[in-house]
This record gives C-alpha cells, structure tokens and sequence, in this order.
C-alpha cells in the first residue's frame, strides 16, 4: 500500500488526507502542537468564491498610500521588517505587470469555479453537510460617496461564479439594528460560509481517524536521499508539504528557494448573544474589517501586517478592531479574545500546487494566502490525482514553484 506522509493539518492538509484516504492510500498527518494558531482555524469563516483578481494588482499598488495602517487603513510595512517585506514588495510588484496579473486571474479563476462544488462534495463526505451554508455575503459603507465608489467596482470587478445584488428588505432591516451608520449595502450571491471552524476541525478529525489516518503532533523536518528526501521517524513514499508559513523551511531544505511571508491577520473573538444566527458574514468595506457569525461566538476580523510569523503582536491593531466596533455601534460586548495568526502567501497571490523539481518524491500545497479555507478542498482533489498519478482537473502549471 502507498503511504503518504502530510506535513501540516490545517484545512489544507486535512483535506488532502481526507482525499488520499478516500482513495485507498495510508495516510499519516504530522502536525505542530500550536497548530490553533494557524490561519485555518482562526480565519474569517468566508468561501471567497468572488475573489477571482489577485490581490497583486497595479490597482491595489495605487490603493497603497491611504491604505496604510499609519494612516488608519489596514495595511502595515513595519519598518522593523523591512528586510523581509521589501524583497516580497519589489517580486509582487513585478507580478502586477498586464501580462501576468491577466494570466494570475485566469489561474486562480480556473480554481475558485471549482471552489464551492468542491466544498459541497468535501461537507457531505465528512458527514456534516450544515457545516457548509450558501448564504452569501453582505458589503456594507458607512459613507455614500464611498458607497457609490465600491458598487462600482465590484460591478465592473471580475467575480467569478459570484453575483452582485441588492440587498433585501430583511437584510435591510438586520443592518439598520445591527449599525446605525451604515447608509449602503449589496449582498453576493454564490459565496458561502463554514458555520463554524472548531466543528470543522472535529468533524476532519473524526472521519479522518475513522479511515485510520494517524494524525502526530509534533515538528517535522525534510532531509535529502538520493534523488528524494524523506523525514527522520516516519516511513514514507511520498511526502506533501501542506505547512502553510512553515512550508518555506521545508521545501529550502529540499532545495526549493520559495519567496513566501507571513501575511498576518489580527482578529477579535466575542460572546454572539445579540448577533443574528442566520446573518451570512458582513464586509464593512470602509473599515477593511469582515464580522462573522459562528456558533457561539462573532469575529471580527481585518488588518494585513508583511513580516515575521514569529514577531511580537501589535497590541494596537486589536485595540483598533475593538475602536471599529464601538464606532460602527454593533451589537458585541467584551470581554474579547484575541487572536493573531499568518497567512502564508507569495509575491503574485497564487498558491503552490505541484510537484518538486528537486526531489521525486516531494509534492506541495501551500501560499494560499486569504483563500486557503476556500480553496481546501479543490486542492485536496487535485493534490490527490497528482500524487496517485493520475492528471488533475485543473491544470496546475500555473502554480508550480518553478515559476519564481
């Protein structure tokens, strides 16, 4: 029997073992302690079927200024890191060129298409079909002027198997309760929501381990063999890097140089006593922050910080969130958890899916920045066919390493 060892058990690699196993392969996770800190469980909960642009963009570049967490907006440069950014800014700046940023959106447009029946075949299998709700989303302003600015844009923006609509007279009535100062909203259709990301890992851990995938907690490390590599205490004769922001060490000791940082995200967790259970996530698009409903509990997240994974928290990117709350007027009360983890993603916001060049028996599935929870279980599909041999659905070159 083939065995595959699955470095990393974030949604990714749950997924791609959920996929293996599926198929008659013998599956070991290996997967760090602290991994409640990692992207997949502490995110916004949103399938972003919409998010079809990269985020490598001439447009975005030209947003930069006023987006600026110096100047209250969401993004932040430390100047503490600029040596890690500055080299990620300088490769990301090249891939806004027209020529790549056209092929990027055709790319990643081929994989979100693919994104929510993906979600729907990955939900039922696991045995939770209401972890997986197509409710949509809401895009709500506070200001008119930029109200009318973002229907624009989104109108004219390339949204893939999502639509653009107008709210109702119930999601109208749920926003007049919820915020005061909200003047505008539009609702997309086509996108959907995981209902909650603790019972996502549950139910991942319960069929997995039902199929007899042993899950390790503990660090992994990859060493060359010959023309491959394998990792010192497991038996194995095909390894997936699926380590998010930890991907990058691995696949450089294999002999891959890959250019990904840690994107990290701020996000704050409260008690969801007065939020509507059945409200689908709310974007406040003018303060670049995302509120979701979970089970027992409403996120509020936002920020995008380039730098160190392992760098101390900014204490006052929370206390903004908390700011953003009381302003908006919402409906959430302290005391609120924090929470702080990093996106791993590369300079033209695709992912990496594929195989190494480098060693034959080292496969890859990580960089997927703000659309890892979206695109999970596709990745599982396609990482599947690919290390069984067989030719994926989606043509995968566009996201091989070997394009930096």
């Amino acid at each position: 029997m083939l065995k595959i060892l699955v470095i990393g058990g974030g949604v990714v690699g749950r997924s791609i073992a959920w996929h293996l196993q599926r198929r008659g392969v013998q599956v070991v996770i290996v997967d760090p302690a602290c991994a409640e800190r990692a992207a997949s469980w502490g995110n916004a909960g949103h399938i972003a079927t919409e998010q079809v642009a990269p985020l490598a963009s001439r447009a975005m570049v030209r947003s930069l200024p006023r987006r600026l967490f110096v100047r209250g907006g969401p993004l932040d440069l430390p100047p503490r890191m600029i040596a890690t950014w500055l080299p990620f800014a300088l490769r990301l700046l090249r891939s806004t060129q027209p020529r790549r940023f056209a092929a990027g959106e055709a790319a990643l447009g081929s994989l979100l298409a693919e994104a929510m029946p993906a979600w729907r075949r990955l939900a039922a299998g696991l045995g939770a079909p209401d972890l997986l709700r197509e409710q949509g989303h809401l895009v709500a302003w506070e200001d008119a002027s930029s109200a009318a600015r973002g229907r624009a844009a989104w109108q004219a923006a390339n949204t893939g198997t999502a639509r653009v609509g107008e709210i109702d007279a119930n999601d109208r009535a749920i926003l007049s309760v919820l915020s005061p100062n909200v003047v505008d909203a539009i609702r997309f259709s086509g996108s959907g929501q995981v209902a909650d990301l603790d019972a996502l890992a549950a139910a991942f851990d319960h069929a997995l381990i039902a199929a007899g995938v042993r899950i390790e907690r503990g660090t992994a490390t990859i060493e060359r063999r010959g023309a491959g590599v394998h990792v010192p205490g497991f038996d194995a004769d095909r390894i997936i890097v699926a380590a998010g922001i930890g991907s990058r060490d691995l696949m450089a000791a294999a002999g891959d140089a890959v250019p990904l940082i840690a994107e990290r995200g701020y996000h704050i967790r409260a008690a969801a006593d007065r939020w509507p259970a059945d409200l689908p996530p709310v974007v406040f698009e003018d303060r670049s922050i995302i509120v979701t409903r979970y089970a027992d509990s409403v996120q509020v997240a936002g920020f995008v910080e380039f730098g160190r994974a392992d760098a101390p928290p900014d204490l006052r990117k929370w206390e903004r969130l908390e700011r953003h709350v009381a302003a908006l007027g919402l409906p959430i009360t302290g005391p609120f958890r924090r929470w702080i983890g990093a996106r791993p993603t590369l300079p033209d916001y695709l992912p990496a899916i594929g195989r190494s060049r480098r060693a034959d028996n080292l496969y890859y599935a990580f960089g997927h920045q703000h659309l890892g929870l979206t695109l999970a279980p596709v990745t599982g599909e396609l990482m599947a066919a690919m290390v069984l041999g067989e030719a994926p659905a989606i043509d995968c070159t566009p996201f091989d390493i070997a394009r930096f």
